[in-house]
């Protein structure tokens, strides 16, 4: 684990750090629920220590969630975006934890189940994520890469324990001024959900435009200004916050008779043939001024999707580049698929603050670990085991915790305990039949 070491032993002491490395492993390892008892039980004879000292890791050692997220955003970018602009992607996510007394425990509507007839409601916690965007050459689509996460306090429990309550939209961008302040020599392009493109998130990144963009979804009737014409004669009085009122974006799509037609890249790696139609405005909300912004229609001409209005505080973007930079962001989603689904993500089953505030983000940070470390292993052992069903012809997370694993069980696992000697009397047809029964994807 030399390649974690590199940025992420600086965050823990040397005891807690050997812990850390292998609860790391035992997670890749185990199959079933993450919790702290099942890691250990899988790789019992190979890592030192009690075992009440691997739940003391998480509910009691002294290390900080930000420095794990420093290193770990060092990590990736470094392997996986050396230079160019980063992309990024942020949403939340409801990990249901039941119990009593489990600390920040609220009641939060889940988005995935919910519909307009129906509200789904799950007690747990609600996570705001940001994920690092990457892509990779054995897959078409999008990774993305959870770093940075936050756990979001309803507004009742806010008042109930003396605190100031934050909104989603909040929390996120905090986490961009963290990562903006980490790495002021990088520009980021973040694109969000609905639910985070606000009038302030949009008055954030246009303050600090020369670091990042931001890409969202757009209202079909938002107020539009033009800029506040200069000042004539005498310079008395309060000065005028905005120019005449603008078409919508609504209006202007109904009066366009022309659209412009182009294939973009679709969510899931796919194309699409689109009309797009785009203008550029003035974003004006009071109190808090105007925003230039570039805002795009997308009529989808298959007519399987409904029509989408996004912008950009990037008023120089093209048109093509915003729609891309808004469907890549489907790729976080999938990162909470595959996280609930082979990794446990809401598993857990601790209740003390600490514990609630480290272990989910220990998981989703397992996400990225295993991405990067299947990408940096040897050249030629990158094992491709792939799940096979019909039209399947790339990599998905499935293949690659299969392949990390069989690597971790021959070269980690099997070589520490025979020292690898027992392991190689193996015949071949032995060693592929328990390497199968040793490394599914679930």
């Amino acid at each position: 684990m030399r390649i974690l070491s590199e940025e992420l032993a600086g965050a823990f002491t040397r005891p807690t750090f050997i812990r850390f490395v292998a609860l790391v492993l035992a997670a890749i390892l185990t199959v079933g629920s993450r919790t702290v008892s099942n890691m250990v039980r899988t790789v019992r004879n190979l890592i030192p220590g009690h075992v009440s000292s691997y739940n003391r890791v998480f509910s009691q050692r002294r290390w900080s969630t930000w420095a794990v997220a420093h290193g770990l955003c060092k990590l990736l970018l470094k392997h996986l975006v050396p230079m160019g602009t980063v992309h990024l992607a942020g949403d939340d996510t409801v990990d249901e934890h039941r119990g009593a007394k489990v600390f920040g425990k609220d009641r939060h509507r889940d988005a995935v189940h919910s519909s307009r007839s129906f509200t789904a409601f799950y007690w747990g916690h609600k996570w705001v994520v940001l994920s690092i965007v990457v892509r990779l050459p054995f897959s078409r689509r999008p990774w993305a890469l959870p770093v940075l996460l936050a756990l979001y306090r309803s507004r009742k429990w806010n008042q109930n324990h003396g605190r100031i309550h934050r909104t989603q939209p909040e929390i996120l961008e905090s986490l961009l001024k963290v990562l903006i302040r980490w790495f002021p020599d990088r520009c980021f392009r973040l694109s969000a959900d609905g639910g985070f493109g606000t009038h302030r998130m949009a008055c954030f990144s246009s303050s600090h435009r020369d670091q990042l963009i931001f890409v969202s979804r757009f209202y079909p009737d938002a107020n539009l200004y033009e800029p506040c014409p200069a000042r004539m004669g005498k310079k008395n009085g309060r000065p005028r916050l905005k120019g005449p009122k603008a078409l919508s974006p609504e209006q202007v799509v109904e009066q366009t008779q022309v659209r412009t037609r182009m294939t973009v890249n679709w969510y899931g790696g796919e194309k699409r043939d689109v009309e797009i139609v785009s203008a550029v405005g003035h974003w004006f909300k009071q109190g808090q001024g105007l925003v230039p912004i570039r805002w795009v229609f997308v009529h989808d001409l298959t007519g399987t999707h409904r029509d989408e209005y996004f912008f950009t505080t990037r008023v120089h973007m093209p048109p093509r580049f915003i729609v891309e930079a808004y469907t890549e962001r489907w790729a976080i989603e999938v990162t909470f698929e595959e996280a609930r689904a082979y990794l446990g993500f809401g598993s857990t089953r601790c209740h003390s603050e600490k514990a609630v505030l480290r272990e989910a983000p220990f998981l989703l940070w397992l996400y990225s670990i295993i991405v990067l470390l299947y990408v940096l292993l040897p050249t030629g052992k990158q094992a491709r085991i792939f799940v096979h069903w019909q039209g399947k012809n790339v990599v998905t997370f499935s293949d690659v915790i299969t392949g990390l694993r069989r690597w971790l069980w021959v070269h980690w696992a099997f070589a520490k305990v025979t020292r690898n000697k027992g392991y190689q009397k193996l015949s071949l047809p032995f060693k592929n039949m328990l390497l199968d029964a040793l490394a599914p994807a679930a």
